[in-house]
Parts: structure tokens; C-alpha cells; sequence
């Protein structure tokens, strides 16, 4: 690998790791503070939004800010990032993901691994994962098909911390923070069993999302190449 994509694995790395650490530890602190569920989901979400609109302005110019494997896949999948790239970049995802659940949990003198035994399922609330990823998907495909990036760690967000509370699943929407989160056995954990179907769905949304941004906002056409014609004679006045 040259320098460049270990710099931009290390940012997907760092960036996941920090967001998990965020909505694990929140959702600890959430706990300690109160007993009211209200309150404690309202302290995860208001953090969770604030250092994810942080890690995408601080990033993002680096590695893109993906923080999640089906942000990346649609990439890979649309030919906008090779497959090699878009592999590393999983992998340093749900690495990362998995250290920011460990680094929580030290902070809080628990276990490093505690794994989680909150089962999150049920059809009601797998929907709810393809809705939030959907959302999402879409999101970041009208920022890029409309030129306006720059509005990402705004309306990234924006768009996660809304779906924390209209979302039965409260809007988990990557897979890499699943994994991560499945390591805690605290008010964000997931337990394990729950893992492999919340990423089926998340793929599934993620796909709703990317045809839903071909739909709305398609690729520009290519403008067709001009005619290779020769150049016009132009005759003189007496000719």
C-alpha cells in the first residue's frame, strides 16, 4: 500500500473508532445520569451527532469520512473506488469500530469485551434499519450528485440524529459500528445473535438509498464527442 491509502485506512480507522467510542460511552454516561430512557437516548443522540459533524469536517477531506462499510461498498459498487481501497477501508472501519467499543468500556472501568446480551429484533425493527440506512445512503448521494459536500457535516448528522428517534432501531445504519457496538453489554449495546440480520438490512437500505439517488439525482450525461470533420474552405469573393 503507498502512503497516501494508509493515511486515508488510518483517518476510516481513527474516524470509526472515535464515533463508536462517542455512541458507546454516551449511551454509559446517558445511564449514569439518569434513570429516565428518555433522557438517556436524548444525551446518546446530541453526542453521537456532534462528534460524527467533527469527525466528517475533520476527515473528509482525507479519506472521504465513510466511518461505514456500506458507504464504501456502494463506492465500490458504482466503480468510484476500487475494490482493493474499498476493502481496506472495511476492514479499518470494523476495526476501528471494535477498538472504539473496547477504549468505552476501559473508560468506564468495565470490561475491555464485554459482550452484549440486548437482542435487538424483530421485523418492526429491521425496518427501521432500512429506513435510516436508506435515508443516509440517500443523504450522501445528493451531497455528492449536487456538488455540495462541504454540507456533509451538517446534514449527516442531521439526518442520523432524527432517525435516532424516528427509527425503532434507532438508526444504527452501519455495519461496522454493529460489530463494534455488539462488544459492550451497555444501554447501545446489540447483542451478538442480533448482528448478522442488522446487517442484512443495512445492506438492504443501503441499496433502497443508491437507487433512490440514481432516481432523483442521475449522473450527468457525458456530452457526445464533436465530428471529426475538415476544416471549410472559404473561397475569396471571385471565385
Amino acid at each position: 500500500m503507498n502512503h497516501m491509502l494508509v493515511r486515508r485506512a488510518a483517518a476510516e480507522f481513527l474516524g470509526t473508532g472515535v464515533l463508536v467510542a462517542t455512541v458507546v460511552g454516551s449511551g454509559i454516561m446517558g445511564t449514569l445520569l439518569s434513570d429516565n430512557l428518555a433522557v438517556t437516548l436524548l444525551i446518546n443522540a446530541l453526542a453521537t451527532v456532534a462528534v460524527l459533524a467533527v469527525l466528517i469536517w475533520a476527515f473528509g477531506p482525507i479519506s472521504g469520512a465513510h466511518f461505514n462499510p456500506v458507504v464504501s461498498g456502494v463506492e465500490m459498487v458504482r466503480r468510484e473506488m476500487p475494490i482493493l481501497e474499498g476493502v481496506i477501508y472495511i476492514v479499518a472501519q470494523v476495526i476501528g469500530a471494535c477498538a472504539g467499543a473496547i477504549l468505552a468500556n476501559l473508560m468506564f472501568a468495565l470490561p475491555a469485551v464485554n459482550t452484549s446480551t440486548n437482542e435487538r429484533t424483530g421485523s418492526n425493527i429491521w425496518l427501521g434499519e432500512i429506513v435510516a440506512t436508506a435515508g443516509l445512503l440517500l443523504v450522501i448521494g445528493a451531497l455528492t450528485r449536487t456538488g455540495r459536500g462541504n454540507l456533509g457535516p451538517a446534514l449527516v448528522p442531521a439526518w442520523i440524529g432524527a432517525a435516532y428517534f424516528f427509527t425503532s432501531s434507532t438508526s444504527f445504519a452501519n455495519p461496522a459500528v454493529t460489530v463494534g457496538r455488539s462488544l459492550t453489554d451497555t444501554f447501545s449495546g446489540i447483542a451478538p445473535s442480533s448482528v448478522p440480520l442488522f446487517i442484512v438490512f443495512q445492506i438492504v437500505g443501503a441499496a433502497v438509498g443508491a437507487l433512490l439517488t440514481e432516481y432523483f439525482y442521475p449522473r450527468r450525461g457525458v456530452a457526445p464527442e464533436p465530428l471529426d470533420l475538415p476544416e471549410p474552405i472559404h473561397k475569396g469573393p471571385h471565385d
